[in-house]
């Protein structure tokens, strides 16, 4: 894949439920190692445009390819090139971290002792409690498990739904740490978040209202469209629209 090309491109991106359009031509585009948020209100589409662009959910019109892969007519093909790391723990609490990793690794059909079990204990700083019940994590280090499990197969796009959610300032530091390498390595990651202070880190974000994109760009830019204030102001002035 060329580099400078888009890994996500989004175009006319619409669903509707009956009359209700939930998301309304909505277009924005994500390069390569990028870190991407996708932010708006409770009701704002950011769910629904996240689930047409895993391959969950057909659009009504308009479209989107991932990975070079089409979400409306090739939604098996999206869903085997990306991760998607859910903002409840769904991992296995009665199972160790190395029986999490190595049932994961069964499911993408990479065989017990895969060297991705290894790689994903290393990135994700897990080496240390390999045999310690996943029940029994702190939320940081859960969340590096969900993270690791997500990834096992080497995605080119990772979805993350609220991945600091609930945990502490430490393990949120060394989680944004961890999302950086991997941008870094050319892995683009997608990330929902109500820290209005995280989406600060992100290389450009795309703010949602009532299934229409309101702006798309850098922090800076976005701040810049909604004449100035920071992204909490405009998140908040967002949500009293939608109440």
């Amino acid at each position: 894949m060329n580099d400078d090309a888009p890994v996500i491109e989004v175009h006319g991106l619409t669903k509707r439920f009956g009359d209700f359009a939930a998301v309304e031509n909505v277009t924005f585009q994500i390069r390569r190692g990028e870190i991407f948020g996708i932010l708006g209100p409770n009701g704002s589409g950011k769910t629904t445009t996240i689930r047409m662009l895993c391959g969950l959910m057909v659009p009504s019109e308009g479209g989107a390819t991932v990975a070079g892969a089409d979400v409306g007519t090739q939604p098996e093909r999206v869903k085997a090139r990306i991760g998607y790391m859910s903002q409840a723990f769904g991992l296995y609490r009665d199972l160790t971290v190395d029986e999490n990793l190595e049932f994961y690794a069964g499911v993408y059909g990479l065989g017990r002792g895969s060297e991705r079990i290894s790689w994903a204990k290393k990135a994700m700083r897990l080496s240390e409690i390999g045999g310690r019940l996943a029940g029994v994590l702190s939320g940081g280090q859960k969340q590096r498990l969900a993270l690791a499990s997500a990834m096992m197969h080497g995605p080119q796009v990772v979805f993350l739904d609220e991945p600091t959610a609930g945990v502490d300032p430490a393990a949120r530091r060394l989680f944004w740490q961890i999302i950086r390498e991997h941008a870094a390595e050319g892995i683009t990651m997608i990330v929902t978040t109500h820290y209005m202070d995280e989406a600060e880190r992100f290389d450009r974000l795309a703010f949602l209202s009532r299934g229409h994109l309101k702006a798309v760009g850098t922090p800076a830019e976005v701040k810049q469209a909604f004449g100035g204030g920071t992204l909490e102001d405009i998140f908040v002035s967002l949500q009293e629209t939608e109440v």
